[in-house]
């Protein structure tokens, strides 16, 4: 009987680091790039911060009888590439990275914003929010730029700066960095705190830091399966397979449908349906789809975002009731449809909302497809749709009331192209839930209306579905009144799919390449509009000019049209015929640029900024991943 080639141990966080910083621990040299972006980098600082599981890592001894070729954690010394790994690391690349990066290395951070931005980050925790028990640990994690100060928008006013050692002590912001260095870090507080007068106020809020935040750092316990040198070939070939293709984590629904079963109630049977009825997913899933279409708008809506939903209202009844109580500040609990609000959200309040959240599904349907939004694909942002439907059941059919459509469709287009809802959206969604109900009772503007933004040169990064505010544009021009090149029809939910409308060139591309056009501008969403998939056909490859007057002659079952019907049917798209006639490109990309801002702040109410101060760091557009992205577009 032959014996097992690998053991299971925890290991301490600081010390897998500091391997990976001596070379120690690498990687093998096939292993992909670290690729996260800042909200998951924050979620797994969390997620250690509070002592959470971030799961177990895989190593094989390196010189035996499987040999990688190794590299070393990307960031780590010289010193380190000059050593010989002991170990290499399997399993565990991305979230190994990230905390390296954040912590003993003590360099800023390249990494990704939710914009698809390459930016440089600091990273720090909130003290003071890291100790609120009521607050999403989430909220405490902050990254700070490369200068360590945070400015307001377009420039204009300095909203935190962390630029010197003090300016971290008077905000009571700590170091990611120095969280294996907390002593030294102690004493230059401490002197500080001599030096300003408030060492006993501010002792008894660092103390309890040190013990509840950093101490989960110093004492995390990482379990690691450890292959040895004797592990065959086969061996390690089969853990790859099961490393990348592993099966569906337990998630909320799994957890919430186990606590229900004790009670008596399927769960299950309620989403999925039984051989008698058709379950909610169902239901949601052929909400509003088009003939011939097995799925609607929902079509992603998950069994979790039904759940929050519910845990939206039930949240807010037990703040309210807090609140009769004479209870304030941090005795009041949050609302919330986080995870750990969905584990404790008790049977008798999804039953009790249950219906009236379908409902909001389904009415948040009706509103999408009136913005001409008819696909799940086409949907700028899946997350948004939680909030959307929760309020919708919230103010009922008071929604169909010009003023109050009016405000949800504000906040809805300021959401997109604000760019709000990317990533890390929980505390936005409870924000909105309460906030927009006020609003439209007469309140003050949601948070989501005035913290977003807009910059002009936005669009010509804005290049594929990647981006939110890409489909919203084409959504926009749908919902406006575009008309097809050829047809003149305006793309009803029934022309959508029975024409195959979708995104296309107005330039087209083989006319850009063959005139030497930039195709970071040509393929942006400045050069492209709904057209149905027959028009596209014939507009081809060849010149704007050339396909004008072929749409104006008419061929084969296509009519002959006047100059004056072809002008009119570009206008609905917001371009300009004559720019078209003449083929000149540079004209039509500023005149056009201009016309679809003001389509924007038309439906946002943004004033859009047309200054000439940079946006934060560049586009991640032209990275290895998204390249190869773009050339599956061109060869589809």
């Amino acid at each position: 009987m032959s014996e097992a080639t690998f053991k299971t141990n925890p290991y301490a966080l600081g010390k897998l680091l500091r391997d990976c910083h001596a070379g120690h621990l690498q990687l093998p040299d096939f292993q992909r790039s670290w690729v996260w972006d800042e909200d998951r980098i924050k979620s797994l600082i969390a997620s250690v911060s509070r002592g959470f599981p971030i799961g177990a890592l895989m190593t094989l001894e390196h010189g035996g009888a499987v040999e990688f070729k190794p590299r070393t954690v990307e960031g780590a010394p010289l010193v380190a590439r000059k050593a010989m790994p002991q170990s290499l690391l399997l399993d565990g690349q991305q979230r190994i990275t990230s905390l390296y990066q954040v912590t003993i290395r003590n360099k800023v951070v390249e990494t990704v914003t939710p914009k698809r931005k390459k930016v440089r980050r600091w990273f720090y925790i909130d003290i003071l929010t890291a100790l609120d028990d009521t607050a999403n640990r989430e909220d405490a994690i902050v990254g700070i730029p490369d200068d360590r100060i945070v400015r307001g928008p377009f420039s204009r006013t300095v909203e935190l700066d962390l630029s010197t050692r003090e300016a971290e002590f008077e905000n009571l912001m700590y170091p990611v960095s120095r969280v294996f260095d907390w002593n030294d870090w102690q004493k230059e507080f401490i002197d500080h705190a001599v030096k300003t007068g408030d060492f006993n106020e501010k002792w008894d809020i660092i103390k309890p830091f040190n013990e509840q935040i950093i101490n989960q750092f110093t004492k995390y316990q990482v379990p690691v399966i450890a292959l040895d040198k004797q592990t065959s070939k086969e061996a390690v070939c089969v853990v790859f397979e099961k490393v990348n293709t592993g099966g569906k984590p337990l998630d909320a629904f799994e957890l919430v449908t186990a606590m229900y079963a004790a009670e008596g109630h399927e769960l299950r049977k309620d989403w999925y349906g039984s051989d008698e009825a058709v379950g909610r997913h169902g239901r949601l899933q052929t909400a509003f789809s088009a003939p011939g279409q097995a799925h609607g708008i929902l079509s992603n809506v998950g069994n979790t975002d039904f759940l929050q939903a519910v845990s939206l209202f039930h949240t807010r009844d037990m703040r309210r009731k807090a609140e009769a109580a004479g209870k304030t500040g941090k005795e009041l609990p949050a609302v919330s449809g986080n995870r750990r609000a969905l584990l404790a959200l008790p049977l008798r309040a999804y039953r009790f909302y249950e219906e009236r959240v379908e409902r909001g599904f389904m009415e948040a349907a009706k509103f999408l497809n009136m913005q001409h939004i008819y696909r799940a694909f086409d949907l700028p942002y899946q997350s948004q749709v939680v909030p959307l439907a929760a309020v919708l059941a919230e103010v009922g059919d008071r929604w169909h009331d010009a003023s109050v459509r009016d405000k949800l469709l504000r906040w809805y287009w300021t959401g997109v192209f604000g760019e709000l809802y990317g990533s890390t959206v929980e505390n936005r969604i409870a924000k909105d839930f309460m906030e927009i109900p006020e609003w439209i009772a007469g309140g003050p503007e949601p948070s989501t209306v005035t913290d977003a933004t807009f910059r002009a040169d936005r669009l010509f990064s804005m290049r594929m579905r990647l981006s939110a505010a890409y489909k919203g544009v084409n959504a926009l021009l749908m919902r406006e009144g575009a008309k097809d090149f050829s047809s003149g029809q305006q793309f009803s939910h029934t022309v959508f799919f029975g024409e195959n409308v979708d995104i296309h060139h107005i330039f087209p591309r083989d006319w850009c390449n063959k005139n030497d056009k930039d195709w970071k501008v040509y393929d942006s969403i400045i050069n492209k509009t709904p057209l149905s998939y027959r028009t596209n056909r014939r507009l081809g490859g060849i010149a704007p000019s050339e396909y004008l007057a072929k749409l104006q002659t008419g061929s084969g079952e296509h009519d002959p049209m006047s100059s004056d019907t072809l002008e009119h049917y570009l206008a609905t798209h917001l371009i300009d015929y004559t720019l078209l006639q003449t083929n000149d490109f540079e004209k039509f990309v500023n005149d056009r640029q201009e016309r679809l801002l003001k389509l924007i702040e038309n439906a946002t109410g943004i004033t859009i900024y047309r200054g000439d101060v940079q946006d934060e760091g560049d586009d991640v557009m032209e990275d290895e991943g998204d390249m190869e992205e773009r050339a599956l577009t061109l060869a589809a």
